[in-house]
């Protein structure tokens, strides 16, 4: 059985021995709390049209988030009626969830060591999907490139959005920090 109390994650570990290190000494930082660090990584899923044919769609989506995120996905809703797109106001759409702490260290992990290796024709992702403040977003095609999806009791393939939220105050910062845990960036 896995001892919770004193159980730290790979790549937080790693952050405190060795990339927090190199980061002050790449950027000369005078200070300790100047030092990028991970914020939080937000997941989500947008069912679309499927969602609007079919409202257990957006169930199973969230299912599939949770399954993947350790954690349990919120169902997002829309906020207005668009009769053009056949949508109600509050009728589920997708799903999200936001990971902190250890869940979002493991979660980087599995992402960078198993799921972007099974993604099909992959190539790294891209060096230009910074915000400007530090943030970095990436979409898969195929949620089921995850370990934790059962790819017989799958019946929608769906996208989706990984939003990793730093702390770094400018894009090479914030590059410099992912290429430490092993972001293959293929720029």
């Amino acid at each position: 059985m896995l001892d919770t109390a004193t159980y730290t994650p790979r790549l937080k570990a790693q952050y405190k021995d060795s990339i927090r290190a190199a980061l002050k000494e790449e950027f000369g930082y005078k200070n300790e709390m100047q030092i990028p660090k991970l914020d939080k990584i937000v997941l989500n899923i947008g069912c679309g049209a499927e969602a609007v044919r079919d409202s257990k769609k957006a169930k199973s989506a969230a299912d599939d988030l949770s399954r993947i995120a350790g954690q349990k996905a919120v169902t997002t809703r829309a906020k207005k009626s668009i009769a053009g797109f056949r949508v109600r106001e509050e009728m589920p759409l997708g799903a999200k969830v936001t990971l902190r702490g250890d869940r979002m260290y493991e979660f980087l992990d599995r992402l960078v060591t198993v799921a972007l290796p099974r993604v099909r024709d992959f190539r790294g992702v891209s060096g230009k999907s910074f915000d400007g403040r530090g943030n970095y977003a990436m979409g898969i095609k195929e949620h089921i490139v995850f370990p934790e999806i059962n790819f017989d009791q799958v019946d929608e393939v769906w996208g989706l959005d990984v939003i990793i939220c730093t702390t770094a105050q400018t894009d090479a910062e914030a590059k410099a920090l992912l290429k430490l845990f092993n972001m293959p960036f293929n720029s």
